[in-house]
């Protein structure tokens, strides 16, 4: 499997933000996409996943399932949390888990929590969480059902440093199944084998 880009053209609110960008992620890899505030990350990210659409240019996923379509590969998850502070941890996940069903179910919710160091916590309303814990409720859902592509926007955004060795892991252990993972980043996440592409904005390529 290999997530190809070529040639993409990207702008938000009529302003182009990323040209002339081209880069491939193969599987078992892992792309960190780093890059000054504003230029443009997030609105590459929702590109690659089919929530927006660019000027020009072409995103596709070679030798993967031609069937299905790139977002129905892949997790995304956003720099907000998606969580529901109503409902309990658990119950939080189980919404994911039907919301995300797939051919090929992942871990149950009890163990996602418990990957993620939230054991303990099913019954208490997510409202009441930390910020990392609801980062790391987020970031539980990757783990629910197998997707190849993992697209995550700031995944270690209020996580301390012993949940962002965990969630490195995580990713590492997504690469060594055959997955690839494209992340967008302010912060230095140690994830063995990654690549950088590092944006620059639009008119300022050398």
């Amino acid at each position: 499997m290999r997530l190809l880009a070529e040639n993409l053209v990207i702008a938000r609110g009529g302003r182009v933000l990323l040209e002339d960008l081209s880069f491939k992620v193969e599987r078992g890899e892992a792309l960190i996409v780093t890059g000054p505030n504003g230029v443009g990350k997030t609105t590459l990210l929702r590109t690659i996943v089919g929530y927006l659409t660019p000027l020009s240019g072409s995103i596709e996923v070679k030798n993967g399932e031609p069937e299905r379509e790139l977002a129905e590969q892949s997790h995304y998850v956003g720099h907000l949390n998606g969580v529901k502070s109503t409902l309990s941890v658990a119950d939080n996940l189980a919404f994911w888990r039907d919301y995300l069903a797939t051919r090929e179910q992942g871990e149950t919710v009890s163990a996602s929590l418990e990957r993620l160091g939230l054991q303990g916590l099913e019954d208490i309303p997510a409202g009441f969480l930390s910020a990392g814990q609801k980062r790391r409720l987020s970031l539980a859902r990757l783990l629910l059902a197998r997707r190849p592509i993992w697209i995550l926007d700031e995944p270690t955004a209020s996580l301390d440093v012993a949940s962002q060795g965990t969630f490195a892991g995580l990713v590492e252990e997504h690469m060594k199944r055959g997955g690839l993972a494209v992340m967008a980043t302010h912060i230095a996440i140690a994830v063995n084998g990654a690549r950088e592409l590092a944006l620059v904005p639009a008119g300022e390529m050398a």
